[in-house]
């Protein structure tokens, strides 16, 4: 799937989208570069699992956890990782659950250390708009996509 986004706005609207549909038990990757929307797209995401209060980047304490809607969600921002490593570390393993909602920015940082994606976006610029391509990686991404309109 690819969507062209033209503002800030429309990209929370996009990652509220997504909450709407989004089960427990999902992974989304968030790749692109510096800038491009990854923490527009999951302020949006998180605003509408009923999170009212700043959202954070997790880009210097690598994750954010949140319990909305139900669900235990956790942030991921791996920007700052040096190696994949560095995640066991911070006790990763502990955070991963069948129930929980992961959105991990910059994943191809975590290697092999990270659980499979459902769901992959990715955002690059397109003049002062962005192109979002999204793409099933599993039955529960490929759900999730045919519910998006």
């Amino acid at each position: 799937m690819e969507l062209q986004v033209t503002s800030a706005a429309a990209m929370e609207a996009l990652g509220g989208q997504f909450a709407r549909l989004v089960s427990g038990g999902c992974v989304i990757y968030l790749q692109g570069p510096l800038g491009a929307g990854k923490t527009t797209w999951a302020r949006g995401f998180m605003r509408a699992m009923g999170h009212t209060g700043a959202t954070k980047s997790p880009t210097y304490g690598l994750v954010e956890s949140y319990q909305l809607g139900g669900y235990d969600i956790h942030h991921f921002d791996l920007y700052r990782l040096n190696t994949p490593d560095e995640l066991e570390n911070i006790g990763i393993r502990d955070f991963w659950s069948t129930h929980s909602i992961y959105i991990v920015e910059w994943p191809e940082r975590g290697g092999d250390v990270l659980p499979s994606a459902d769901i992959e976006i990715n955002f690059l610029y397109d003049g002062t708009a962005r192109k979002v391509f999204v793409n099933a990686c599993s039955a529960a991404g490929h759900r999730l996509l045919g519910s998006i309109k």
